[in-house]
């Protein structure tokens, strides 16, 4: 039987719960300060449940071996009680910085019964995912054999100097397990558990699309995700409708005086930007959403619906909400895993390329400005019109030359196919000027590590991070089985 780590299973306030998975909630982007803040609309706090780990220990009594006078690997002197006692003050501090459950058995593996009934238990409370630790050479197929017949996402830790080679290899490459073979390792258990808890968040998460005339929804396949339609006409109607009142002029004021630079954009251009913000802010709490994707592009062209929301989903962003452009759900989806996984706001962008550098050039007309992070400060912007519509306020946020990149794109599965993910590194050479650069306010010039030609990079649409992240994602597409391409 197991112990849960942490407190019964229980919901919590969809603010505190982004917090805690997504490190949202941090305060609205560029310091806007208290009054905007309580300007915002209440979230609305639906009851989620938090991620649930069962786990087990398997090995024979100590006292066994002993009795039997020959141990294998790990050897005589390895003191499995004490390692899995050790192992689990660690994993219930794991459990509540994550803010997840880890209900580990109390006791350990050891026996064929004792396998079919954790086996058993599993099938019936269908936990998120599994953290097994063999302490036992010999018990080795006991683990692959709990993999195999759950089929629950698995993280598997054996210390150094309990499996070989052949062992190790069984599970290195599979599809749905994340395989540690290393020394104590309990940091990457840490990471395996984050990713176990972003899949649970994934798969009880809600996008509101903002697009079309009528209201449906859907479920992503494979990664659970809703996606509940919000029509244009209820994004239109209430920008025409919010007023200027102190809060969007204080957000407003924010914008304007944390400028490097303003060309374009008037007073008036910015204060109508800054209530992109709280019309989005709106729908996102009215609809209990995780994160919102806009087709905004027909209210841009005339007659004019709305000014450009990129100032509201600069701030979304910063805040630690992805904000997908054009309604892309696939690019959504990838801005949502890479919050949840690295706490980095994405950068969703139009592809191109530097030929005679072989650099990668990438844009848009919006970004998060706080690329390290919500708590970090944010990088310096200047304040634009679009560049497609020729009119209105956007960020052109300037990026840090030298700093590590990851580009990514979640690539949904289609008529029952793996889903995909486009993976790639660099770094970052700087933010080429416009004028003379054409493409969107804001871009990004960076190198390519997985690429010799930067014209074979695939995709549109992809979402760039802050910090080389791209090893951890592929190990997580291979816990959910996702085929890591690039």
């Amino acid at each position: 039987m197991c112990e849960l780590c942490r407190e019964p299973l229980s919901g919590m306030p969809r603010r505190d719960f982004l917090r805690t998975v997504s490190t949202t909630a941090a305060g609205l982007s560029l310091s806007a300060g208290a009054a905007a803040r309580a300007g915002a609309p209440a979230s609305p706090a639906p009851m989620r449940k938090k991620a649930l780990v069962r786990g087990a220990f398997i090995y024979p009594p100590s006292a066994q071996l002993h009795k039997e006078g020959y141990y294998s690997w790990p050897g005589s002197s390895f003191d499995a009680e004490g390692r899995q006692k050790a192992y689990s003050h660690r994993i219930r501090a794991m459990a509540s910085e994550l803010d997840m459950e880890i209900a580990m058995e109390t006791g350990h593996l050891d026996t064929e019964e004792q396998v079919n009934r954790f086996i058993a238990e599993v099938k019936a409370t269908k936990p998120d995912g599994l953290l097994l630790i063999p302490f036992k050479k010999g018990h080795w197929p006991h683990v692959v054999r709990i993999v195999d017949e759950t089929g629950v996402p698995s993280v598997v830790l054996a210390t150094l100097g309990v499996l070989l080679v052949p062992h190790v290899r069984q599970l290195h490459r599979k599809p749905g397990v994340m395989m540690i073979s290393a020394q104590d390792d309990l940091d990457a258990v840490q990471q395996g558990m984050k990713m176990i808890r972003t899949g649970h968040w994934m798969a009880n998460s809600l996008i509101a699309n903002i697009t079309g005339s009528e209201v449906v929804e859907k479920t992503v396949a494979k990664i659970g995700t809703r996606v509940r339609t919000v029509p244009h006409e209820r994004f239109y109607s209430a920008f025409a409708e919010i007023p200027a009142n102190s809060d969007v002029k204080a957000l407003a004021d924010q914008y304007w005086k944390g400028a490097k630079d303003i060309v374009e954009p008037n007073k008036e251009d910015v204060l109508d930007a800054a209530k992109t913000y709280f019309v989005l802010k709106d729908i996102l709490g009215d609809e209990k959403a995780d994160a919102v994707m806009m087709n905004c592009l027909p209210g841009l062209r005339r007659p004019h619906k709305h000014v450009p929301p990129c100032m509201g989903f600069m701030s979304l962003r910063d805040e630690g909400v992805a904000m997908g452009c054009e309604s892309d759900l696939d690019a959504t989806l990838t801005m949502m895993l890479l919050q949840s996984l690295f706490e980095r706001p994405g950068f969703q962008h139009n592809p191109t390329v530097n030929t005679e550098k072989n650099h990668y050039v990438c844009a848009h007309c919006t970004s998060a400005s706080r690329m390290a992070g919500v708590d970090a400060e944010p990088e310096p912007y200047i304040l634009r019109s679009h560049a497609e519509a020729g009119w209105g306020c956007v960020p052109r946020v300037l990026f840090k030359p030298g700093q590590e990149v990851t580009i990514a794109k979640y690539l949904s599965s289609r008529d029952g196919e793996t889903p995909q993910m486009l993976v790639y590194s660099g770094t970052m050479v700087g933010c080429p000027p416009i004028p003379p650069t054409g493409g969107c306010r804001t871009n990004a010039e960076t190198t390519i590590n997985e690429l010799e030609d930067v014209c074979d990079l695939k995709g549109h649409h992809l979402c760039m991070i802050y910090g080389n992240h791209a090893e951890e994602l592929r190990r997580f597409c291979q816990l959910y089985g996702i085929n890591a391409v690039a």
